[in-house]
């Protein structure tokens, strides 16, 4: 990693995660491997020497902030739930003025991540002088997950979500597995020129993309191909995702 950056991190852990029918607990918290999901993703960051890591929370942050309560973390609460962009917009309270980049997970999807792929987004970004940069990698069954739009050429221009995506876009395997590299100057000019949805009336993160390309700010992507990643909404996906955490260490 490269010395002259001081690179941070923001994890989303706010959201309600309806499906998943936890409770009064955050499903960040749930276990997988008997060992907190959100935990993954905290031990891959402190691994990489990422500090400081700052928690979004929100839907009962009690558990979240509980499951850990020995790791060195800072907690920021989310009051209102009005998305991922307002989220690390919550977050960016707690960036220090002396960070460069910062590195987005979120908190129920990022517990497949490696040092290897972490290390190649985060070294990209920096070699390429990125604005920002994002993961993307191909699922055979894209249902409900937001499609990667390219042009002709190959650039990207845009993420849309499924409830959003025409009948063509539908059709794109590429997606987004929400992790994301940032310069913190481009959050700064940026992140407050979110446009609320008229579907869902949240801010979207990924409406970053369409902003940068507006503006001609530098996005890069990296390539994850077919890379292992689940996003975890239900206690089933909860359970296939243990399986194949297993599967991945043998």
């Amino acid at each position: 990693m490269n010395k002259e950056r001081k690179i941070c991190a923001i994890i989303l852990a706010a959201g309600r995660g309806s499906r998943m029918k936890s409770g009064d607990v955050n499903k960040v918290t749930m276990l997988i491997n008997d060992k907190p999901l959100i935990s993954y993703s905290v031990n891959l960051l402190e691994q990489m020497n990422i500090a400081p890591i700052i928690l979004v929370v929100g839907h009962a942050k009690n558990s979240v902030q509980a499951a850990l309560k020995d790791r060195e973390v800072e907690f920021i609460e989310q009051l209102h739930p009005l998305g991922t962009g307002h989220a690390v917009l919550t977050g960016f309270a707690k960036v220090p003025p002396d960070a460069t980049d910062v590195v987005v997970l979120y908190g129920d999807d990022s517990y497949l991540y490696s040092k290897d792929i972490l290390n190649k987004i985060i070294n990209t970004h920096i070699i390429e002088d990125a604005a920002f940069t994002l993961l993307t990698i191909k699922v055979d069954n894209p249902e409900g997950l937001g499609r990667v739009v390219r042009d002709e050429s190959g650039k990207i221009l845009d993420i849309v979500e499924e409830k959003d995506a025409t009948f063509k876009q539908k059709k794109l395997k590429e997606i987004n597995p929400n992790c994301y590299v940032f310069r913190v100057e481009f959050l700064k000019k940026y992140l407050s020129e979110i446009d609320k949805s008229p579907v869902t009336n949240e801010y979207y993160l990924t409406a970053l993309i369409k902003i940068a390309v507006a503006k001609n700010e530098k996005i890069q992507v990296v390539d994850g191909g077919y890379l292992p990643w689940k996003g975890i909404n239900t206690k089933e996906e909860l359970r296939e995702a243990e399986k194949l955490i297993n599967l991945i260490k043998k």
